[in-house]
């Protein structure tokens, strides 16, 4: 058992570098609602600018504290978003197509990471955050994938494209879907099913309608609760890669996540505190990002080049192109 002076101990360690992620998600949050823009994008851009403490003795172990154990934490609290009610709408088909979309774009992400020399630590990370939940998968994936020295780049990268192109998406897609004569269900489902963050499908969806903004958001949540699927996926092959199936270890937060989910949706935990899980999930993974973005340098990000974004944007256009044709086939049950 740890004593109460380590702790304390540790805690002073901490302290200055938990302060500064903290600070710069409070700055974060603030713009994002006095602007209307992603608190991801903000966070990021913010940390970015404070990279020069990212090493100092003061400040850097707080900082990875918050990149690391926060993260984890704020994944396995997102568990407090789904119940398997909120599926039940959508129907047999509309699941199965919503799965098929997923696993399709993540395969793609592999030929199209193979085509522009990326790996494929680069392909699971772009793929998966297309196909699933934006920032918040990429964030997930990244804490399964082995690490290298290219990882947390590529994660500041992913978390920062998504992102921006959710944004453009929530803007174009609602006026593209109304010329292109979808009805408001199959509005909602294009959106739910292809813009990458939870915020910005429900900023379009609603945009349209209340019928629109509520297919959007149970497929978006449909997605999001496939992710400790493709978590456990991913733990699998890996631990097969490397030392096969018997040692199989899944990260805890996995665990958590669906731990919190199954409890939440069988009305273990009460819809206040659901809410107040929530609001903690969303504030911790906001430190979380703005930590990532005082350790991460500018100049190694612009390093990357052109080939990291064709990759991320021919993904997102294939997961757009899939939606269309599943929708306009009835596939998807709309």
């Amino acid at each position: 058992m740890v004593s109460l002076p380590a702790l304390q101990a540790r805690g002073r360690v901490l302290f200055p570098g938990l302060l500064l992620a903290v600070t710069i998600a409070a700055a974060a949050k603030f713009l994002s609602e006095h602007y209307v823009a992603p608190v991801m994008l903000f966070a990021l851009l913010i940390g970015m600018a404070f990279n020069f403490m990212a090493e100092q003795d003061r400040t850097g172990a707080g900082v990875v504290f918050a990149s690391k154990t926060l993260l984890r934490l704020g994944i396995v609290l997102l568990g407090a978003r789904i119940t398997l009610g909120d599926i039940a709408g959508i129907g047999t088909s509309g699941l199965l197509t919503v799965a098929g979309l997923m696993a399709l774009t993540i395969g793609f992400g592999f030929i199209c990471a193979k085509m522009f020399s990326r790996g494929w630590r680069f392909a699971v990370l772009t793929g998966g955050a297309v196909a699933i939940c934006g920032a918040s998968a990429a964030l997930a994936l990244a804490a399964v994938i082995p690490a290298n020295d290219k990882t947390e780049r590529n994660v500041l990268f992913t978390v920062v494209a998504v992102t921006t192109l959710s944004t453009i998406a929530m803007i174009i897609y609602p006026v593209l879907f109304a010329l292109a004569g979808l009805s408001d269900a199959q509005s909602g489902f294009m959106i739910g099913a292809t813009v990458h963050d939870v915020a910005q499908v429900v900023g379009a969806g609603y945009s349209i309608s209340t019928e629109a903004g509520d297919m959007a958001t149970i497929v978006k949540l449909l997605r999001v609760t496939l992710l400790p699927v493709v978590l456990i996926i991913l733990a699998l092959a890996l631990a097969r890669r490397e030392s096969g199936f018997s040692q199989v270890r899944l990260p805890l937060f996995v665990i958590g996540f669906g731990v919190v989910t199954l409890a939440n949706s069988i009305g273990l935990i009460p819809a206040s505190l659901a809410s107040l899980l929530v609001d903690a999930s969303s504030w911790l993974l906001v430190i979380a990002i703005a930590a990532l973005g005082v350790r991460t340098n500018m100049k190694a990000m612009l390093d990357l080049g052109w080939r990291h974004v064709a990759v991320i944007v021919l993904e997102t256009v294939f997961l757009l192109a899939l939606a269309w044709v599943a929708v306009a086939t009835g596939v998807a049950g709309i």
